[in-house]
């Protein structure tokens, strides 16, 4: 037996596609049938043909949720689509369910299978191709820093030329996790001085590794959390962690934030009034910034604001998709490992004693399965997150 896998359409905005044709010649290889709607992969500069020569179906959205078994997408689908699906079928996708509570209902009420690549194990050794919140936050990383040196307008590293030496940029960037680590090696190419700070202890050896130096912060006790996260800080030592970081961003021209916990509010890390203190044409990066929150107070996702004082502050809440060629290729190697991984004989065959599936698998037979999605949808309405 063989599945029929379509590719799901994105929300406006959303360049990335699911599947690249590296992908659809790999599946196509094993017998399965890849449906792909028309300009799925314009967004990433692929083009309709190079998906039917490498072996997939170019066929309307309708006609490929109709015969497909496995739906496959990047963002957590609109609601148009998830209407078009069946009981019995199968999505795939980074679904966000930790903070789409509504989404996960409704599939689940419609027996749909819910598979979410965010809820990969992270620190399972055999997962890693699947792995794909590392290689986005990794693309995401590398963007920021791209981002953040356009809107500089200034060199960011030390040049001396005929017409006099331009001193490097100073580069911040708060959290040193994929996409942290990314933006620090990154700035580092481009020259600046660069520095990082996290938590975690075991990051600082990974800092150095990059040429970064590590910021000491004397204020938070350091420590990790699960799952290869930084553990949440409580009220005392986020206040404590603030008021000490004030004066390491006033000094930096650039400042990346990337500290996000999965299904909770990112914590606060830049004060307005730090923003305040930072020199005319410095630039702030806010890589949490979502429609929960960020790491930067007055940070709007999807824009761009310039402060009183002169200060860019960009709300990056689409970074990878600004990189969607890149983007995509990475992604779709991970869903396409994935799937394999949840394939038997040429069918899905859903295992939640799986420690993979365990993490990914959120709702099967008309049941929410996943145990931290379970319990964030038996929290009353408005519980703090």
């Amino acid at each position: 037996m063989v599945l029929t896998l379509a590719v799901g359409e994105e929300p406006p905005g959303e360049r990335r596609v699911a599947l690249v044709p590296e992908s659809v010649r790999r599946l196509s290889a094993a017998g399965h049938t890849v449906v792909v709607p028309p300009g799925a992969g314009a967004g990433a500069w692929i083009p309709d043909s190079a998906f039917s020569e490498a072996g997939a179906t170019i066929g309307t959205a309708a006609d490929g949720y109709a015969a497909a078994d496995v739906v496959l997408t990047v963002a957590p689908p609109a609601p148009a689509l998830v209407a078009q699906l069946r009981a019995g079928q199968t999505l795939i996708g980074m679904l966000q369910p930790l903070t789409s509570p509504g989404l996960v209902r409704e599939l689940a009420d419609r027996g749909i299978t819910a598979v979410s690549l965010d809820g990969l194990p992270r620190t399972l050794s055999r997962a890693q191709a699947m792995d794909a919140l590392t290689s986005q936050a990794s693309v995401a990383g590398y963007r920021a820093v791209i981002e953040a040196a356009h809107a500089y307008g200034r060199y960011l590293p030390l040049l001396i030329t005929a017409a006099g030496t331009a001193k490097p940029a100073e580069v911040l960037v708060l959290g040193a996790g994929v996409a942290g680590l990314q933006a620090m090696a990154t700035a580092r190419r481009l020259g600046a001085v660069v520095r990082g700070y996290d938590i975690r202890p075991e990051t600082r050896q990974e800092v150095a590794s990059l040429g970064a130096e590590f910021l000491e912060l004397q204020s938070v006790r350091a420590g990790s959390g699960e799952g290869g996260y930084a553990r949440m800080l409580d009220d005392r030592e986020l206040a404590a962690q603030q008021a000490e970081l004030d004066g390491h961003i006033a000094r930096h021209d650039i400042v990346i934030t990337t500290a996000q916990v999965p299904g909770r509010r990112p914590p606060l890390l830049v004060r307005g009034a730090a923003v305040e203190r930072m020199k005319a044409g410095s630039v702030v990066v806010d890589m949490a910034a979502s429609e929960h929150g960020g790491n930067v107070e007055g940070s709007v996702a999807g824009r761009t604001v310039v402060t009183a004082n002169g200060v860019t502050v960009i709300g990056a809440d689409d970074l990878a998709s600004r990189m969607a060629g890149s983007a995509s290729a990475a992604y779709s190697r991970n869903i396409t490992a994935l799937l394999l991984h949840l394939t038997r004989d040429g069918t899905l065959a859903i295992d939640l004693t799986d420690e993979v599936q365990a993490g990914v698998v959120v709702t099967h037979d008309g049941t929410v399965v996943h145990p931290a999605t379970a319990a964030r949808l038996a929290q009353p309405e408005g519980a703090p997150r």
